[in-house]
């Protein structure tokens, strides 16, 4: 495919109103697909942006917190109907700006941001507490309140599937919102905020852009911030809930992950061999911190399931995000792309190691844009660099395993713990198995992404606090007030 859309100027959201930078800068914003092709420009917001983005939230705040949740709801699905009405532009320019397949990722993705609005908006009245039979002389209830302002840091890989998780769930709970985008990939979340403005309340939510150490870090320190949810690195993060903690600021961290998959020996199986390719994220060229990049194989099996998988990515189509016969797009940035390729470097030079499958031998598209084939290291070691860091690129380590113990310990072995595969059709096998290790989220038999309504969040290194469920709003979003009253 070919042609680009006229470059666009994507203002920023700030107490309603479409607004520049105070200082009148801007950046471009180039397209994975092309990196010759400038698609929009935004404003290269500084600290000033961010102190009255948070001023519109804060003024917004009194008048949203107070509103009666029927009211909050109403408008929360509002805003669903008209996303889902644009849902087909959203996934478009979702590939456009992200480099995110068309079909197998961009459409899924804007259906998960309006699924959970749906789902939040449903869920507003449930922020309520609870009374303690104390006698009667006394009326002893708490109340779940809102924070305040929440400012919600977004990444690049999927921002609007992100955006979902943290959008609607501050707002059913009462709370104002401060947006900033990723600076790789901030038109979609732009756009989702030209859609729904005119159904919010002005200052209800606000988008800014700019650069995270400048904008990002003064809505990390600011004073009026009551809580900043963060998804990105754990590198980045640590540093977030450090400068955010020193205010004492609630804080909720969804990072990264070097997430196993463990198949067992009675699971050599065809369709347990398209979960596991499905675990990969592959089709996300591998931007997933849930992607499950260490491949554990019994060692009865590993070289017949392991062909398996060689066999299903070799069918995988990488190319134009656009293009619907893709299954895998463009990595984001040139930054990302020599990431990657560090990592192969890395692992081809790994003493032992075997290539099982190196898809850049066959890739039919390249530059200008920053396409990257997946790459799959057979007989590793879980103790290699490429086992133990993230890499957040399209990139496998095969590792085989003896006994149970074996590979729970080395499936714990690392500093996070976010998500997990397991899969084999001996189910108390699987569950015992999945109760030992060390994530935050366990699958078992299957390896699709997240589901609305679930409590998702990681353990160690991969975060804190949960989001995309009933419970994750209340205790991420609310916090509880206590009353206690003599009656007589």
């Amino acid at each position: 495919m070919t042609g680009f859309p006229e470059t666009k100027h994507y203002p920023m959201l700030i107490g309603g109103e479409w607004v520049d930078a105070i200082d009148g800068e801007t950046s471009d914003v180039i397209t994975p697909i092309d990196r010759n092709v400038v698609i929009a420009t935004i404003p290269r917001g500084k600290e000033a942006d961010a102190d009255r983005a948070v001023e519109a939230a804060q003024k917004a705040f009194p008048a949203w917190a107070g509103m009666h949740f029927k009211e909050r709801q109403k408008l929360i699905l509002r805003a669903a109907d008209a996303l889902e009405a644009k849902l087909e532009d959203l996934a478009q320019l979702t590939a456009l700006d992200t480099g995110n397949a068309l079909r197998t990722q961009a459409r899924p993705e804007a259906q998960t941001l309006v699924d959970l609005f749906r789902y939040m908006g449903g869920i507003a009245g449930e922020v309520k507490g609870v009374v303690l039979p104390a006698g009667d002389d006394q009326l002893q209830y708490t109340r779940r309140e809102p924070l305040g302002v929440v400012a919600g840091i977004l990444p690049w890989n999927s921002p609007l599937m992100i955006a979902g998780y943290k959008t609607p769930a501050s707002l059913a709970a009462g709370n104002t919102l401060v947006l900033k985008c990723a600076e790789d990939a901030p038109l979609t979340i732009l756009e989702m905020g030209r859609i729904i403005a005119d159904v919010l309340p002005a200052g209800a939510l606000n988008i800014v852009t700019g650069k995270g150490s400048v904008i990002g870090e003064r809505l990390a320190v600011h004073p009026d911030v009551a809580k900043v949810s963060f998804t990105g690195s754990t590198l980045v993060g640590r540093h977030i809930n450090e400068v955010a903690g020193r205010r004492l600021a609630h804080t909720s961290m969804e990072l990264g992950g070097k997430s196993p998959t463990i198949v067992f020996p009675d699971s050599d199986l065809d369709d347990v061999a398209d979960q596991v390719v499905l675990s990969t994220r592959f089709a996300r060229q591998g931007q997933s911190c849930t992607s499950g990049s260490r491949l554990f194989l019994h060692e009865d099996i590993y070289d017949s399931f392991l062909q398996k998988i060689v066999d299903r990515v070799s069918t995988m189509k990488v190319g134009d995000p656009r293009d619907e016969a893709s299954d895998i797009g463009a990595v984001n940035s040139k930054k990302q792309w020599d990431t990657i390729q560090d990592y192969i470097e890395i692992g081809e030079s790994m003493d032992g190691v075997e290539i099982a499958y190196d898809g850049r031998k066959t890739l039919e598209v390249g530059e200008p844009g920053f396409y990257h084939a997946p790459v799959i290291f057979s007989k590793a070691r879980n103790d290699w660099q490429t086992s133990k860091e993230e890499i957040f690129g399209p990139v496998l380590s095969v590792i085989p395993w003896k006994h149970v113990d074996d590979v729970v310990e080395m499936a714990n072995d690392s500093e996070y713990g976010l998500a997990a595969f397991i899969f084999s059709k001996d189910i108390d096998r699987a569950l015992s198995t999945g109760n030992r290790i060390q994530s935050g989220w366990v699958q078992i038999n299957q390896g699709g992404a997240q589901m609305v309504g679930q409590s998702y969040g990681g353990f160690k290194q991969s975060g804190l606090g949960r989001e995309a469920s009933l419970e994750g709003m209340l205790e991420g979003f609310t916090q509880i007030k206590q009353l206690n009253v003599k009656l007589r």
